[in-house]
């Protein structure tokens, strides 16, 4: 974990952002993440110790327009936050959720085309794609012979 505490020093003076124990603790935590994590999930694991929710988004917030953070959309009505490293400016990786428990798995490896053809009238920012289905342990008794 220690070497994650350097990494997320190291982002937020990247960043020009002051090196707090409150940042420095959330970013540890999406550091080790292997999925979005929405801010009940952050809290939750910052335990009793840790900020309030209020000051939770409004670290988040902080980060995502610093570029340091991305917003995960996956359907539940929340936003879910990682890191932007593996996303680009125009596009974020794409994610997969399983219909029936709802795990949420991030797609590193699959690119997608940006959209074209919008028309004049649009105004492109940003393309997110979610992909659903069943995920692998979920599907494993599907495949059964």
């Amino acid at each position: 974990m220690n070497n994650n505490k350097t990494k997320a020093e190291q982002m937020l003076k990247t960043a020009q952002l002051r090196v707090t124990q409150q940042r420095l603790d959330i970013l540890k935590i999406l550091l080790g993440a292997k999925t979005p994590l929405n801010r009940e999930q952050i809290t939750e694991m910052l335990g009793k110790n840790g900020p309030n929710k209020v000051t939770i988004y409004r670290i988040l917030e902080r980060l995502f327009n610093k570029g340091l953070v991305h917003k995960a959309f996956v359907g539940d009505r929340t936003w879910h936050y990682e890191l932007a490293h593996n996303c680009t400016v125009d596009q974020c990786h794409p994610h997969f959720i399983c219909n029936n428990c709802g795990k949420v798995t991030c797609l590193y490896d699959i690119h997608f085309p940006l959209v074209e053809g919008l028309g004049e009238n649009f105004i492109f920012q940003r393309q997110k794609i979610i992909i659903e289905g069943i995920g692998p342990e979920c599907s494993a008794g599907f495949f059964k012979t």
